[in-house]
């Protein structure tokens, strides 16, 4: 049997705020980010790093929404379509926002250049390297452009932590993790 009440101490001393496993859809999107909005609101967080963290949350969870490659030929996986996201708060100042999902190990080696280039440029090459990519209106099959990264790195002014599991021969699983601070 599960201990809920040691699940709970753990998330407590983990200093969890916001905590989800499942599938990405537009309207939970919605809600979880006026979730997060009275949350940080309840919490008395300043207005500069309450706009902060949810300009930071809403491109993660953009990335969930768009890139999570558990999709299998005659529907989905569950367990593979679904995502993992937590927002902790390490101390007074520094949020952290962790997520997780499936994508093709195909695209693992792309992605993984494109987030250490990302994660070598200070903040005016960030800048530079937004502009640019902005304006190459080159779009990736799901339709983006490859923004939502640079803008992480950018809005949160800090490297983003990252890592792949090899799940097996078709799948890896990413994770992130993204500090926000003042």
């Amino acid at each position: 049997m599960i201990d809920i009440i040691d699940f709970y101490q753990k998330m407590e001393k983990g200093k969890i705020i916001l905590s989800f496993k499942g599938e990405v859809t537009s309207s939970f999107l919605s809600n979880i980010l006026q979730m997060l909005e009275s949350k940080l609101d309840r919490i008395g967080e300043e207005p500069k790093v309450k706009k902060k963290v949810y300009n930071v949350l809403i491109e993660c969870l953009q990335n969930l929404y768009h890139h999570n490659d558990g999709l299998i030929e005659d529907g989905f996986d569950f367990d593979r379509r679904s995502s993992i996201f937590l927002l902790g708060k390490d101390d007074i100042s520094a949020y952290r926002i962790i997520t997780g999902n499936y994508i093709y190990q195909k695209n693992v080696e792309q992605f993984k250049k494109r987030l250490e280039k990302i994660n070598s440029l200070n903040k005016e090459e960030l800048k530079a390297f937004y502009l640019e990519t902005l304006s190459n209106e080159e779009f990736s099959e799901k339709g983006g452009g490859g923004l939502g990264m640079i803008d992480i790195a950018r809005k949160s002014g800090h490297k983003i932590d990252f890592e792949f599991i090899n799940v097996d021969n078709d799948y890896a699983f990413f994770t992130m993790i993204v500090k926000v601070t003042q």
